[in-house]
């Protein structure tokens, strides 16, 4: 216990590997705990997984329209443990990577469960696996986990998660999905894709709450072609084992899945880590932090899902870079105005910025253009018999741009693009005047600004 790090970061997620690396660089101490894996949920339980379980599912949905390109592909088939172990492979050498950053960064790394025990002046100790630590900062970053709400005969060992469904080693015949939100959507494209019957129960009126409303809608009409089942406005009142009651339009209706996989939000893993021995402020929904990711208490910050804001993993990462720059002292605050969201499922869709939903609750006087994604000559030439748009929203009076949602083709990977409009400031006469390389898809966000 002699020695004092410069840095305790609680969590080895997007937030804490990223922040020991970015530390490590600038020569600062750094000792890092995860009580499972490195990576976070992100990466073993999450992001990482089940974009290898989707890209199989895409590679399989191409092979069966491979004969509209002109490519003929006989007696098509899948292995479904092999997709699984595939998965598996990519997580463990993904997993052995952040190690090795780790190891460059000159971190150390315990791996167990960590408990905030106290602070003395600039001191902050921490106990994990029975030693103390000590360091002068202290990063709070140990994520969050599937929410479990308190519906009446939910057993836990007869529903899954997104843990456990990642997990399982045969294929369901059947799988009832509650929620519809991004997890939920990726999980139904999945295992749609590999034949299982799929049927998503959300309680709100729409999927995907926070996506653009027309391309939420767009999705789901084609999920619904390729034969998910949707129960809108259906709240569940009851499961008994696999069996799942839920009201719908004043009427009370039954299903029953080989799987059911609960999926209706996240929450803040703030019990248990000893923030109320430090005196840290929080709630049920995170940690309160200001715009350097402090906490309440000086030289205590936090980063990522602990926070309950953006539970996203790129969120957490920037969040985490922000509050090693203030600790480094070099001048860095937290913007969220250009955080993009991404669903991964096929079509994909990208946003970034307000929604025109979010500009009509906040009063904001915008111009809305769309364009269908047909436009773009490269996504006719690869995406045969598909459709999809992009839509910019931007302020009446300057121009500028606001917002910027795409669904259809690899958007996922052009969002970032739109990202730098907005954290730029840019108005839509700025877009028309770069160049976008042709023919790429990304000419769809030029093409659209040429509306206003």
């Amino acid at each position: 216990m002699s020695k004092i790090y410069d840095l305790a970061i609680l969590g080895g997620g997007p937030a804490g590997y990223v922040a020991a690396e970015r530390a490590g660089a600038k020569g600062m101490s750094v000792v890092i705990f995860d009580a499972r894996a490195l990576g976070g949920v992100c990466l073993n339980e999450g992001c990482i997984p089940t974009k290898t379980l989707l890209n199989s599912a895409k590679v399989l949905e191409y092979a069966h329209e491979a004969d509209k390109y002109g490519i003929n592909v006989e007696n098509i088939s899948f292995d479904f443990k092999k997709i699984m172990l595939r998965k598996d492979k990519v997580v463990r050498k993904l997993v052995a990577g952040v190690g090795a950053k780790m190891k460059h960064a000159k971190a150390d790394v315990v791996m167990a469960k960590a408990t905030i025990t106290e602070k003395r002046g600039e001191i902050i100790t921490i106990e994990a696996d029975g030693n103390q630590y000590q360091a002068n900062r202290l990063l709070i970053c140990t994520g969050s986990e599937a929410a479990v709400p308190p519906i009446p005969g939910l057993d836990p060992t007869q529903i899954l998660t997104n843990r456990e469904i990642l997990q399982l080693k045969e294929k369901p015949e059947s799988l009832v999905i509650i929620g519809g939100g991004v997890i939920g959507s990726e999980f139904a494209d999945f295992f749609n894709a590999v034949g299982t019957k799929v049927t998503v129960i959300e309680m709100l009126p729409e999927i995907l709450t926070g996506v653009d409303e027309e391309i939420a809608a767009f999705v789901r009409k084609e999920f619904t072609k390729k034969g998910v089942e949707f129960h809108l406005k259906a709240k569940v009142t009851k499961l008994n084992g696999k069996e799942v009651v839920f009201e719908k339009d004043g009427q009370e209706m039954k299903i029953t899945g080989d799987q059911v996989l609960l999926s209706v939000g996240r929450r803040a893993n703030v019990a248990g880590i000893g923030l109320e021995n430090i005196g840290v402020e929080f709630t049920p929904r995170g940690v309160k932090i200001d715009q350097n990711c402090r906490t309440n208490v000086p030289n205590v910050y936090a980063a990522g899902d602990i926070t309950g804001f953006s539970l996203l993993a790129h969120t957490a990462s920037r969040e985490a870079e922000v509050a090693v720059n203030h600790i480094l002292g070099r001048k860095d605050v937290m913007r969220y105005d250009a955080i993009p969201g991404v669903v991964y499922t096929h079509p994909e869709i990208a946003g970034v910025g307000i929604t025109e939903a979010q500009a009509k609750e906040k009063g904001i006087e915008v111009v809305v253009k769309q364009l269908p994604m047909a436009y773009a000559g490269r996504f006719v030439a690869e995406n045969e018999g598909k459709d999809g748009f992009c839509k910019v929203i931007a302020g009446k009076k300057y121009g500028e741009i606001l917002g910027i949602h795409m669904v259809g083709g690899a958007c996922s990977e052009m969002i970032w693009g739109a990202c730098a409009l907005i954290e730029a400031q840019l108005r839509v006469q700025d877009v028309q005047e770069i160049v976008f390389p042709h023919p790429t898809v990304s000419e769809i966000i030029k093409e659209t600004c040429f509306l206003f």
